[in-house]
């Protein structure tokens, strides 16, 4: 009989195996379920050492009934499905993982971003429906020279400004938690939010989905960009205001989007967005490719087992409840 007991609360994986194997190295028993809810999770967690989730709500409410939970570990770099602070006021470490992706998701960004700029899917769409024509994507701009602003300036936008910089492209970044030396290290101009918009052709959101975060491109932030520029999302949805970004797009405000998330997923079928030409859309996949997925799970099953033999997970987020 196993030492430990962990829940796997929720998955999309076709195998668990990766977390199982690593996990062994702890004597930990893997249990699993589908879970939705709070109740779910809280029947499901009974008497587990450990919680291993993807999208499963690991709220106040789940962690006060979490009498031998040590950790929860999330898959993924975000963890706005867990109530951190309730986490480390019952000394309960919660980690994630944060390098995971750097190239998928900052090479994916970028895709976003070439397709707007050369209209790629529009001009598939038209050839497939039998119009063999250029013209149908006019105006198209040259890259070189032209403008990439990005909010949030951490890892996966570091690897982003890296790779637009080869194209030509000029690169401010907005983030109050960044250093001018170290954006002057990457040939990068820190502005405030209000300038990125008006000043970039491209702007790319990257911060992570938190009270302060949540919205903050709005109405305000749409009104001062340029009627040319395209916004691209591979952070969270819900950090773009999308009522707001509807209406930018509806009123000719900026000039497209590219969207790997929505505030609602999947998106509603009635969404305006999925009628828009000038808007592309991408099911939440910005993350993926097979070697970032198993890197993915084998680290989110390490943070367990590490908490589980006595030691510190390399991605804790909470690391007062270590130095408490």
């Amino acid at each position: 009989m196993s030492k430990f007991k962990v829940l796997i609360a929720d998955y999309t994986y076709s195998t668990l195996e990766p977390e199982k194997k690593v996990l062994e190295t702890a004597d930990a028993e893997v249990i699993t379920a589908q879970c939705r809810t709070e109740e779910d999770v809280i029947e499901a967690a009974h008497g587990v050492d450990g919680i291993i989730c993807q999208y499963a709500p690991i709220s106040k409410k789940v962690i006060d009934q979490l009498a031998t939970c040590k950790i929860v570990a999330r898959y993924g770099v975000g963890f706005d499905t867990i109530d951190v602070p309730a986490a480390t006021e019952k000394g309960i470490m919660v980690t994630n993982v944060t390098d995971y992706s750097l190239d998928e998701v900052s090479n994916h960004a970028f895709a976003l971003l070439m397709a707007c700029a050369r209209k790629v899917v529009q001009l598939n769409e038209s050839v497939q429906n039998g119009r063999w024509d250029s013209k149908v994507a006019k105006p198209i701009y040259r890259l070189h020279g032209q403008t990439l602003g990005l909010i949030g300036f951490g890892n996966i936008p570091q690897r982003l400004a890296l790779k637009a910089k080869a194209f030509g492209l000029e690169i401010l970044a907005y983030d109050p938690f960044v250093s001018n030396d170290l954006a002057k290290e990457l040939g990068v101009k820190l502005v405030d939010l209000q300038q990125l918009c008006a000043l970039s052709d491209y702007i790319s959101v990257h911060p992570p989905l938190n009270k302060h975060t949540k919205g903050m491109v709005s109405d305000e932030q749409f009104r001062a960009m340029k009627e040319s520029a395209y916004i691209i999302n591979t952070s969270r949805g819900a950090v773009i205001d999308e009522p707001a970004l509807i209406r930018a797009l509806e009123a000719n405000e900026i000039a497209g989007a590219g969207l790997d998330v929505l505030e609602t997923e999947p998106m509603a079928k009635d969404n305006p967005l999925l009628s828009m030409p000038n808007v592309i859309i991408t099911p939440h996949s910005a993350y993926y490719s097979v070697e970032s997925e198993l890197e993915l799970k084998q680290k989110t099953a390490q943070n367990v087992a590490d908490a589980l033999s006595g030691k510190e997970p390399a991605y804790l987020v909470n690391k007062d409840v270590v130095h408490a």
